[in-house]
């Protein structure tokens, strides 16, 4: 029996609310309604083409990186592959210290670059 009285009692609390918000906003209730209903659309389409932009220019930057990474490998496989012959090159002479110094400063550079 409490149970009755209690979802009665919410039933009629509920069509009470609906009751005052039908007098604060009248007939306007269904233009807000479907206004909140486009804004909510809105924003939808708004977020869903954001991450469709996101995704795109994660997916730039990754092939970026890659193509960097490659691109930083060659130039070291070119730079050892010069050291190498350069230090073969150096065996067969006196070692120049100072030509082994720029040598040594050119791959830093190159490396930091």
């Amino acid at each position: 029996m409490a149970k009755k009285n209690t979802q009665e009692n919410t039933v009629d609390s509920a069509s009470k609310i609906e009751a005052i918000k039908n007098l604060i906003f009248g007939e306007n209730i269904e233009q807000y309604d479907s206004e909140f209903e486009t804004l909510k659309k809105e924003i939808e389409e708004k977020r869903e083409k954001l991450q469709n932009y996101i995704d795109e220019v994660r997916n730039e930057l990754m092939q970026s990186i890659d193509s960097l990474s490659t691109d930083v490998n060659i130039r070291i496989t070119d730079l050892e592959d010069a050291i190498n012959s350069k230090t073969d090159a150096l065996t067969e002479e006196k070692v120049d210290r100072r030509e082994l110094g720029d040598l040594l400063i050119k791959l830093g550079e190159k490396i930091g670059s």
